[in-house]
């Protein structure tokens, strides 16, 4: 069930609208494939220190079931859940009202003379912490015994990166296809914004909600 969560919280993490938006106006920009490149590491970096802060909080000795820790993990869990649940049904209630004008983030508008090092840093703070932290909760109860065990919180970084790591490869190896690739996904992206978040944080939300009652009640 870990290796199922991780997997599902990842792919939640690769598909997420938001920081994808931002991502695409980067890879696009002048010198882009050098600061996607940035991102992408700034991106990897951030999940790895999650990881392995989590690893490290637990002494790899993660809490034996139904004891304190144990449960409070699985509490915090639901709560992410929850929250996940409240933000899908924020999104699936703003579907067919009008929208206000989107306000253009201030880098967004100098994107072009950003450098590699504020991309680098920039991907943290476009990163789904909420999904994160979810993941960062399943991590604690990771045991690392053997390689397969490391191999699984190194996929789990990987998947969650994996949308920026294949859109970088593409730009990089196919710069003009990938200009107007990347304007296609965004148009699609900036139509279905709301059905993707609604989808991801319904899936996300009511599964880390069930595995930990099971887990509880069970």
């Amino acid at each position: 069930m870990l290796v199922l969560t991780l997997l599902l919280i990842a792919v939640a993490i690769a598909l997420d609208p938001l920081p994808l938006t931002g991502f695409m106006v980067v890879l696009p920009s002048e010198r882009g494939v050098r600061k996607g490149a940035a991102f992408v590491f700034g991106w990897l970096v951030s999940l790895g220190i999650v990881v392995t802060i989590t690893v490290l909080a637990t002494g790899n000795d993660p809490p034996k079931p139904n004891t304190v820790p144990s449960l409070a993990s699985l509490a915090v869990k639901i709560a992410l859940g929850v929250f996940l649940l409240v933000i899908a049904i924020r999104h699936y209630r703003r579907i067919g009202q009008p929208k206000p004008p989107k306000k253009q983030p201030k880098w967004q508008a100098s994107v072009d003379k950003m450098s590699p090092w504020f991309a680098m840093g920039l991907a943290p703070t476009l990163q789904p912490w909420g999904l994160i932290a979810a993941g960062a909760a399943t991590v604690m109860e990771a045991k690392l015994a053997s390689w397969q065990d490391f191999l699984v919180l190194f996929g789990f970084c990987v998947l969650a990166s994996s949308t920026y790591v294949g859109m970088e490869i593409y730009a990089a190896v196919r710069p003009e296809e990938s200009q107007a690739f990347l304007a296609r996904i965004r148009k699609w992206i900036d139509s279905h914004t709301d059905q993707v978040i609604i989808w991801g944080s319904l899936l996300v939300g009511l599964w880390l909600i069930a595995s930990s009652l099971y887990v509880i009640l069970g």
